[in-house]
């Protein structure tokens, strides 16, 4: 699985650096987590960039004064993003750049960061249950006490509405039950091994860990989830757009909204 992975994204770097900014609709998930990251992150610090891909949060919290660490495991990525950060001009605040996976995080010591992202879904790349509890254990082991965690997932109700207005031909394949039922998807069809989470099983696993509180949970889509065509076709009334927003945000933390978008985000807190 971890191979797949890793070929996946080695040839889906240029995609997924411009995943976020691909049109409105997009933009959403991008956009509502930098909002609760602003709502969350200490004013100052070191922040780890665990599973950061190509660098897009890693370069926007650079540019904020932040100074970062990038990891993540797919080289290909990790090349792009170094010229992405050239390019930007926020070296100096980048202050490594490393290879590895976010079930081992060794090479960091305890209480090292002051803040912890896990954005974009890498844990959802983890098929294996273990492995998921060991790399949510490894994220908050670095985390310092009283600092902020970040962990957003693709999520499984998301995907399976997907699925009725885009895929119904896989509707009667064995691979649809399996991921209704369990949420594993093993790279069948058009995308790597995924695990696609419902939310109590991400708030769940996250406060398994001894002295985590979970702050908030946020549908990233938000009430839009699923109807990208609508979404972009409402940004092109300004008006409508911003009432919509407002709506957005005033909306993304509820329960059902949490569980029906294609990502959600869990921010919790490192306590003890």
């Amino acid at each position: 699985m971890t191979r797949s992975v890793k070929q996946f994204y080695s040839g889906y770097v240029d995609k997924e650096w411009a995943r976020f900014l691909r049109d409105p609709y997009h933009r959403l998930e991008f956009d509502t987590t930098l909002e609760f990251l602003r709502r969350y992150l200490p004013k100052d610090g070191l922040i780890l960039d665990a599973g950061g891909g190509p660098g897009r949060y890693t370069i926007e919290l650079a540019k904020k004064g932040y100074d970062v660490v990038l990891l993540d495991y797919t080289p290909a990525n990790l090349k792009f993003a170094k010229k992405q950060i050239e390019r930007e001009g926020v070296g100096s605040k980048v202050k490594e750049i490393v290879e590895g996976s976010i079930v081992n995080l060794a090479r960091f010591s305890d209480d090292t960061f002051d803040a912890v992202l896990c954005l974009g879904g890498p844990l959802s790349h983890v098929m294996r249950e273990r492995d998921r509890k060991k790399a949510i254990a490894e994220l908050v082991r670095v985390a310092r006490r009283d600092s902020p965690i970040f962990i957003s997932v693709i999520g499984r109700l998301g995907v399976l509405a997907t699925e009725l207005r885009y895929f119904q031909e896989e509707i009667q394949l064995p691979l649809f039950k399996k991921v209704r039922d369990e949420g594993d998807y093993f790279g069948e069809r058009n995308f790597t091994a995924t695990h696609f989470f419902l939310p109590e099983e991400l708030r769940e696993s996250v406060e398994r860990i001894r002295g985590v509180e979970v702050l908030e949970m946020v549908g990233l889509q938000g009430i839009g989830s699923v109807h990208k065509e609508e979404v972009n076709e409402l940004a092109r009334n300004k008006r409508r757009w911003r009432v919509w927003l407002e709506t957005h945000y005033k909306t993304c933390t509820h329960p059902s909204v949490v569980g029906l978008s294609e990502h959600m985000l869990v921010v919790c807190k490192k306590r003890e």
